[in-house]
Formats: C-alpha cells, structure tokens, sequence
C-alpha cells in the first residue's frame, strides 16, 4: 500500500518577467532540498530570483501551517522542492513608434510561477543512520578481504612485447621512415 505525500504550494501571479526567463532559476531548484534551494535563490544573479526565494519561503510557511492545522508530522529539513513551473500569463500589447510615421507592436509577458514542496520518502535516497556492524560481519568482510589480496599478488604479471607497438619510441618512427622512402 502506498502512502501519498502531502504537497505545499504557493503562486506567485502577474510577474513581470517573461516565462522563459523565470524558468532559467526554476530550473536551479527543481528536486533540491528545501534549505538548498534558498540557497541558490539567494546567490542567483537574476531579477526574478528574490521573488523565487520568497515563494518558496511562502510555500515552507504554507506546508508548516496545514501541518499544523491537520496534526500531520512533518519534517522541515526533509522538504524538496517537488514542482517548479512558470506558466504564461496575459500579455500586455504595447505599440513602439517607427520611422515614416508607422508603429511597430510588440507584447510584454507576464508569467504565473507555481511551486510545490513535499517531504521526501525515505526510499528516494535519503541520509539514513548507520549503525555499527556486529563483529561476527566485520571478521568475514576481512577474511574476504585478504582471499582477494592473495589473489592478486599470486597472479603473474604481464611481460610486454618490446617494439611490437606501432610508433613506440623513436625506433618505430625510423623504421616507418624507411619503408615510406624510395629512390627512383
């Protein structure tokens, strides 16, 4: 039975950036951990990396609360960021004077960025504690250890062939340079 995790999103809409250009810093983030993704916002030199940074702080703020709220245990530091997206937003038309009189349009995007944070599972690779391994498996890993050591010094090392290789040393150079030299 699989148990579904829970998603924390936050919007930020109407923003004044084109859509391509805020994926280029969502793009940074997406799958990250949570502390290391506002990391990242907080070094990126984009214009719309602060509005990032304080979205995902929204969407943190937002999943503490309905944790709360439910009584649901959540583990801060475990958080990722699931889903990051930009999408298109209305396009504001705009009209730029040209020469003879004419005038040339042009669109000014905004864009709606959605982001998502959830907890991950402990099966998709999270740090988990080691424990100390019982004597008994520390002697048979060792014992292991020294079969494959006397292994391979018992193996016999292998001799090379002295001018076998084509353009070794200086040799295999004089020796093409003859047969390629004719007189006529």
């Amino acid at each position: 039975m699989a148990v579904a995790t829970r998603e924390y999103r936050a919007e930020a809409r109407f923003q004044r950036v084109s859509p391509q250009k805020a994926r280029l810093v969502l793009d940074l983030i997406k799958g990250l951990g949570v502390q290391e993704a506002l990391d990242t916002t907080a070094f990126t030199k984009k214009r719309i990396a602060p509005v990032v940074h304080k979205l995902l702080t929204s969407a943190v703020d937002n999943a503490k609360y309905v944790a709360g709220e439910e009584g649901i245990d959540l583990d801060v530091d475990n958080l990722y960021v699931k889903q990051a997206q930009a999408n298109d937003g209305p396009r504001m038309k705009r009209i730029r004077p040209a020469p003879m009189g004419r005038a040339y349009r042009y669109q000014r995007r905004l864009s709606h960025i959605v982001l998502s944070v959830a907890e991950r599972g402990a099966a998709e690779g999270l740090v988990t504690k080691v424990e100390e391994p019982v004597a008994a498996e520390v002697e048979t890993k060792a014992a292991k250890s020294k079969t494959a050591a006397g292994k391979a010094k018992k193996a016999p090392p292998k001799a090379k062939a002295k001018g076998t290789a084509k353009g070794s040393g200086t040799a295999g150079k004089a020796a093409a340079g003859k047969k390629g030299s004719k007189k006529s």
